[in-house]
């Protein structure tokens, strides 16, 4: 279910202060890159990546198979850094930024 405007707004307020917990760089979604995304979503729910791609179209490419990767949501992108949301079921409030920030 795609995010409402509501949500984006919110999240983007959370986001902002977060710091990126993931870096892709031009070696693209390796074993390990795709791995440490997953534990990531599943953790924390909202996340902030960095794309270190110069090109706009492969950062724009890599963010998009990023999100289908792991089946999150994208809320934003602003120059190489990518906000990117996925609901857990069995969130721990503690490791939520979410709930931290809520």
């Amino acid at each position: 279910m795609p995010l409402t405007q509501e949500q984006k707004k919110q999240y983007k307020s959370i986001g902002h202060h977060l710091k990126p917990v993931l870096t892709v760089a031009d070696n693209g979604l390796a074993e390990g890159v795709l791995a440490e995304y997953e534990r990531a979503l599943s953790d924390h729910e909202l996340i902030k990546v960095k794309v270190n791609i110069l090109d706009r179209e492969a950062r724009l490419q890599a963010i998009a198979e990023l999100c289908k990767a792991g089946k999150g949501d994208l809320v934003q992108v602003i120059g190489k850094m990518a906000l990117i949301y996925r609901k857990n079921p069995k969130v721990n409030k503690q490791l939520s930024n979410i709930h931290r920030f809520h």
